[in-house]
């Protein structure tokens, strides 16, 4: 796994092209966290990793802010989760996980997606179990031993532990983030972590290689990218760097 994850599974917070997309996604989910959790961070911790991961892709004080009003109100959208999975130009294994108000628009519009681009859309559990639900951080180092004693001290569950250009990364199961966080941030209270998430990390890779397939899953990509109800979108492929 290690580093190289990052190419295998596309975040729609970190790549949608268009600002006030990125917040629309945001705000959708610290509403949803807030609604269904409650209103402060202290006592709801997956509406305080929301904020927190908002705040590092630099989502404005106010979009936040809004999103939780909106929630106090007790009115606006009821939204539900979405799940969609089949495969990419190419063969790579795919998962999109949405947010709608309108199941029937958002399956519409991934069905779209796949359809206009060579993909192939299955049905739930499609490839969902070639994937883990894990918790993974990554941060500047190269003492492998060191990170993996301070999580057993802390008796952390680790699934694994790689160094990889001067960079450690962490899995753990998605159950146990808050603890790894917990135990790396007090045996270094300065450590920047480049990345802190709960993510479907993929058992297996599929090589693309082919220019004209690359093309066709990158296009794939954005179809998927513009769909207002699409919040994250993994796959496996690997692709040339």
């Amino acid at each position: 796994m290690g580093r190289a994850y990052q190419n295998r599974k596309e975040s729609m917070a970190k790549t949608a092209g268009q600002k006030t997309r990125i917040y629309s996604k945001y705000g959708k989910e610290i509403y949803v966290c807030a609604k269904n959790g409650g209103f402060d961070p202290d006592g709801n911790l997956p509406l305080r990793q929301m904020i927190a991961k908002a705040k590092k892709d630099q989502v404005p004080a106010h979009v936040i802010e809004r999103a939780l009003e909106k929630a106090r109100g007790g009115g606006g959208e009821d939204y539900v989760t979405a799940r969609y999975e089949g495969f990419s130009p190419g063969g790579a294994m795919v998962i999109v996980d949405c947010l709608t108000d309108n199941g029937k628009r958002t399956f519409t519009e991934v069905r779209q997606a796949f359809v206009k681009n060579d993909a192939k859309l299955g049905g739930p559990g499609t490839v969902g179990h070639m994937f883990d639900h894990q918790a993974v951080f990554a941060f500047k180092g190269e003492d492998e031993e060191a990170v993996l004693e301070t999580l057993m001290m802390a008796d952390v569950d680790v699934t694994d532990i790689e160094v990889e250009d001067g960079i450690v990364s962490v899995f753990a199961p998605h159950t146990e983030f808050f603890k790894v966080k917990t135990a790396l941030t007090e045996e270094t209270p300065d450590i920047n972590f480049e990345v802190e998430e709960i993510t479907f990390v993929p058992q297996t890779l599929t090589d693309i290689t082919d220019p004209e397939v690359i093309e066709q899953f990158e296009k794939f990509l954005a179809a998927l990218e513009d769909c207002d109800d699409v919040q994250h979108v993994y796959h496996n492929a690997e692709l040339p760097e």
